[in-house]
């Protein structure tokens, strides 16, 4: 039995990013708009945050334990190292550190690590777009670069790889009528899970 285009959709949506299953903090720290000793105090959420100083000592240890559980489970190998370095000490000026700025650089090691790995891909596929975008994110360098491009450039960039690799298929005079249809609506749907979908699914489908 076929999958409905909801699921196969919702498919094609995780295999746009997979390395973000690694790279992505639920727990992500205020880099832009609020103090950067704000960070996320709720797991599976990641909308609250509290100023580290409003937080109490258990608080405060409770976060990173949250934090180093997200990031066990996500292999990011820097954050992981850098929270059980904070708990292993145990002290309130470590952990505090860790939640103020050892998070954030942390994160930016293992982000660094994600780009790297896309781009890797990238070069192999000749997916110009997310090769270029993930070049730059690298030579910016900074975390904030480097989660924009993972949390939305990625995905852009993907699509506009994979609008070019439909178009191309478009170009061919030998395809059926039935794959041409099924490429021209994905294209006008445009959404990068729709033309993800027709590059893995779709197209051998029809």
């Amino acid at each position: 039995m076929k999958p409905t285009r909801a699921a196969a959709l919702t498919v094609a949506a995780a295999a746009l990013a997979p390395a973000l299953l690694l790279a992505t903090p639920a727990l992500a720290a205020d880099t832009a708009g609020t103090s950067p000793t704000s960070v996320a105090a709720t797991a599976d959420t990641g909308a609250v945050t509290t100023p580290v100083d409003e937080m109490s000592d258990d608080d405060v240890r409770v976060a990173v334990f949250r934090i180093l559980g997200i990031a066990q489970q996500r292999n990011d190998k820097a954050v992981v190292r850098e929270a059980t370095k904070a708990l292993d000490d145990g002290s309130p000026e470590a952990l505090r550190a860790f939640l103020e700025t050892g998070y954030r650089l942390a994160q930016a090691e293992d982000d660094r690590v994600a780009v790297a790995r896309i781009l890797g891909i990238a070069q192999q596929r000749n997916d110009k777009a997310v090769v270029r975008e993930a070049s730059k994110a690298l030579d910016d360098g900074s975390p904030e670069a480097l989660r924009a491009f993972l949390e939305t450039g990625y995905r852009l960039a993907q699509a506009e790889d994979d609008r070019v690799a439909i178009a191309r298929i478009l170009a061919d005079p030998t395809i059926s009528d039935a794959l041409r249809a099924a490429a021209g609506r994905a294209l006008d749907d445009g959404s990068p899970e729709a033309l993800r979908y027709f590059l893995e699914h779709g197209r051998y489908e029809v």
